[in-house]
């Protein structure tokens, strides 16, 4: 007999994942670096600076704009969500951690559509196992579960996840979205009404989030194959699917045309093929593993979506993650783009574990276990060096790469982390020993370890993690100067600023509560109410242009204390 389908799975082998280990996974990814830590240096910062501005009514809502400087994306509801959580914080919530919150829980989104997203592909008749001739294989439910359970798992595995997921900026809204949008098409044949919901706010969230070109091909093309989907609806619900999907991408037009959101930004970056060769590399890291795993499904499905009657669990995916790379080549931010198509990526993995040999899943458990287990032994040894100075090595390693860092020893930080070490020796001792097979078993390891790491990162280096990446010390560093020159000219002081960015504006704003202008938006007269002036050091030879040098004295040049390339040069006024 003629198999339709690759998958050979009886029913044992669809054992349901406890739904307490599968919260558990996602609450370990989820809640490390929402708490105890403030709003990192670079696209976090700046997203941040956008939200407080919006919340203190300093910036309009339509037309974001601090200092005169607009977004880099042109994105509205990223940071309308972040004002609107600043705004309703109780007071003892510091204005950082309320930002975060609503991106935190858009994580949380990504994760929930993408397992609903795959449990609904994996439904599909073209996705299910071959029947045996005497019963005995995987009941439809059973195996749909299993199947969303791995996709769940290879997400929170892939390495290109961990860091942008988890910063409270546009990107991450966008992937919320996209795994909406993921799951609205994936369930169209089995729940219109809340597919067409999911679609709504998944192609209207991208639209608001500073990709309404994106979100409108998206609609599109996602029509289109509904319309020729011909094996999973009748012809006529194909047909209404892909109308709905035409008129909610009329919406999404209409919306980004009324919000002022359409700017074209997709320029070819790649001309030479070192830069091809870097694309390359990146996304083999950044999709790892689960682009090992989807190439295996393309490979071992090849029936299903190379021919006529293609199958719905492959294309789509496969459509998402095309349109997806498509646009990482034509973007400066590649690495940013990249990270929509990770629940796509995801859901082909977890049509591989069906077909996996047993040898490539020892593999897989072997390499996972001795690359997650050194790495976490490396962050323990690197964590008890700050603590005691041994071994020495590592301990001057660090203080050389951040000069000024004091370690600080927390017990609630070193309980979860040991914790979390515990639970991933028990893992581990569970994955080796001899048990009945599960699909998910194979992704485990690679979840857990992701996790585990990510947990002792954002537990035992938090002081570490803060001091690099955080401008607080840098903030505080430079008040110590300005209290040695003038201790009474420091509490809520203005201070002028030239050639500095916006995420080091709103840090001087933010933790220092300063009142920041910049010298080429303020007049003579509001300059002379400013007692300090603080200068990019690479701007130095032109301020004489835009200040009379006769009104200031130069106290000294301050290095941010975890960047080389980060110099200011503070200015005290002589005549207030």
């Amino acid at each position: 007999m003629t198999q339709t389908t690759p998958a050979i799975v009886p029913q044992s082998a669809v054992r349901r994942l406890p739904r307490v280990a599968l919260w558990l996974f996602c609450a370990a990814y989820v809640l490390p670096g929402l708490f105890g830590r403030e709003p990192w240096k670079g696209n976090e910062f700046t997203a941040f600076g956008h939200m407080l501005a919006l919340a203190e009514g300093a910036s309009d809502w339509f037309n974001p704009n601090v200092w005169g400087q607009a977004p880099e994306l042109d994105a509205l509801l990223p940071y309308w969500l972040g004002a609107w959580a600043i705004q309703i914080a109780p007071e003892w919530m510091s204005a950082g951690l309320a930002a975060r919150i609503p991106f935190a829980i858009l994580l949380g989104i990504t994760l929930t559509t993408t397992w609903h997203g795959v449990y609904y592909l994996a439904l599909s008749p073209q996705a299910q196992p071959v029947p045996f001739a005497f019963g005995g294989e995987a009941k439809p439910k059973d195996y749909a579960r299993t199947i969303a359970d791995g996709a769940v798992l290879a997400l929170i595995a892939c390495l290109g996840l961990t860091l942008l997921s988890h910063e409270a900026s546009p990107i991450l809204t966008q992937l919320g979205f996209v795994s909406c949008a993921f799951y609205g098409v994936a369930a169209l044949p089995y729940h219109p009404r809340y597919s067409l919901s999911a679609l709504c706010i998944g192609l209207i969230g991208l639209c608001l989030s500073g990709a309404p070109s994106f979100a409108v091909l998206m609609a599109l093309g996602s029509g289109l194959l509904c319309l020729l989907d011909k094996r999973s609806t009748t012809v006529e619900t194909a047909r209404q699917h892909a109308l709905l999907l035409l008129a909610i991408s009329a919406v999404v037009a209409m919306i980004a045309t009324l919000t002022d959101v359409w700017h074209w930004r997709l320029l070819p970056q790649l001309s030479n093929w070192q830069e091809w060769r870097s694309l390359f590399r990146l996304m083999s890291w950044f999709t790892w593993p689960a682009w090992p795993l989807a190439a295996w499904t393309l490979w071992r499905w090849r029936h299903q979506w190379t021919s006529v009657h293609w199958s719905r669990h492959l294309v789509l995916p496969m459509w998402f993650i095309g349109l997806i790379v498509a646009t990482a080549l034509l973007t400066r931010s590649s690495d940013q783009t990249l990270l929509l198509s990770l629940p796509a990526f995801a859901s082909l993995a977890a049509f591989a574990l069906p077909t996996l040999r047993r040898s490539v899943a020892a593999l897989i458990d072997w390499f996972t276990l001795l690359f997650f287990s050194g790495c976490s032994i490396v962050i323990w040894v690197i964590w008890i060096a700050m603590q005691t100075g041994w071994p020495t090595q590592p301990a001057a390693n660090v203080a050389r790469l951040f000069p000024g860092f004091q370690p600080s020893f927390g017990w609630l930080a070193f309980l979860i982390a040991i914790t979390g070490t515990i639970a991933w020796i028990w893992l581990v001792k569970w994955r080796t020993s001899k048990h009945r097979h599960a699909l998910w078993k194979s992704l485990v390891l690679p979840a857990g370890g992701t996790a585990l790491c990510w947990l002792l990162l954002l537990t035992l280096w938090l002081p570490l993690v803060n001091f690099a990446r955080s401008y607080k010390p840098w903030v505080q560093q430079i008040e110590e100067i300005m209290v040695k020159q003038d201790a009474s000219q420091i509490k809520e002081a203005c201070l002028l600023t030239y050639g500095l960015d916006m995420g080091q504006m709103t840090a001087f704003h933010y933790h220092g509560g300063f009142q920041v202008k910049v010298v080429e938006m303020s007049t003579l007269e509001q300059q002379r109410k400013c007692t300090w002036l603080l200068v990019d050091n690479d701007l130095r030879p032109d301020l004489g242009d835009v200040v009379d040098l006769r009104e200031w004295s130069r106290v000294r040049t301050i290095r941010r204390p975890s960047d080389n390339n980060e110099d200011v040069t503070l200015y005290y006024r002589r005549h207030p």
